[in-house]
């Protein structure tokens, strides 16, 4: 077990740094299934996905509080923004140029966020995900 999750911290904070380094160029919505720790599919950004995305940010309720906020199984979803938005709240005010929801299996979704100094903040949301997933045409 110990094994297991060395391996997916590794692999999670790999997956982290290609992302830093493709941010900018990066033109494609990625759907990570983390039991697999492979990207199951690669897809264009689009319209819904951006509008979804800043609809997450804008009902943030409160910080990700987990010792381990990458959980151990379910899925990821990667969405740059283009262009960025900006955030402001009581926990920060900053550019956000990319949105991971994360969703754990058994447990409400999450976000986190990468602002345009690469920093990385966990929050949870009010909104739902549902007309996110059907605009992939995903069941989570």
């Amino acid at each position: 077990m110990l094994r297991k999750t060395v391996l997916l911290f590794i692999f999670v904070f790999s997956f982290f740094s290609f992302l830093l380094v493709n941010a900018t160029s990066s033109k494609y919505i990625e759907i990570l299934d983390i039991d697999n720790n492979k990207i199951t599919e690669k897809i264009p950004i689009n319209r819904v996905a951006q509008l979804e995305s800043e609809k997450f940010i804008q009902t943030i309720n409160n910080v990700v509080k987990k010792f381990k906020p990458i959980p151990d199984n379910g899925y990821m979803i990667k969405i740059p923004l283009e262009p960025s938005v900006h955030l402001e709240n009581e926990w920060v005010n900053t550019l956000i140029n990319e949105v991971i929801v994360i969703i754990p299996k058994g447990e409400e979704p999450y976000l986190l966020l990468f602002d345009d100094e690469n920093n990385t903040y966990f929050f949870s949301f009010k909104a739902s995900i549902e007309k996110l997933l059907n605009n992939f045409d995903i069941s989570i």
